[in-house]
């Protein structure tokens, strides 16, 4: 089974679902990145804030990040072979990559519908019934 590996840049939280004003990107990112790792795929997902090691350890993601910056992410990576970048990678595009069969489900119609107000606190990031880890004392965010 091919590892997809996506590179994000610095997020509130762990998936950027959070704050004031949602990026639909992201929801829908997060909803796709799911569906597919529950299809039986295998994606992981690197925020530059909350996983920086993943960024150093590997010499590719490295050279991008040198050459690139910050600003060319999000980077997508398919066994070790960049696939993708700047943008996040589509549901089928995801489905290709983990060589999993296209179906029904693949369609973007179980896609979270905006606004989840029920995520988003007015402090500006995740309320606490969304974090899955406890809250950072300095800046409130999962």
């Amino acid at each position: 089974m091919p590892e997809i590996h996506v590179y994000e840049p610095a997020l509130c939280c762990s998936t950027g679902v959070c704050g004031p004003e949602l990026d639909e990107r992201l929801v829908v990112f997060t909803a796709d990145l799911t569906h597919v790792n529950e299809a039986g795929g295998q994606v992981q997902r690197h925020n530059l804030a909350n996983d920086p090691q993943a960024f150093v350890t590997d010499d590719a993601v490295r050279d991008f990040l040198h050459l690139a910056g910050s600003e060319g992410l999000p980077l997508t990576m398919v066994d070790g072979v960049t696939v993708l970048t700047g943008i996040y990678p589509t549901r089928e595009q995801l489905t290709r990559y983990a060589a999993l069969a296209e179906s029904p489900d693949t369609a973007a119609s179980d896609r979270p519908l905006l606004p989840l107000s029920s995520t988003v606190s007015d402090a500006g990031c995740c309320a606490p019934k969304a974090c899955t880890g406890s809250p950072s004392s300095s800046t409130g965010c999962c």
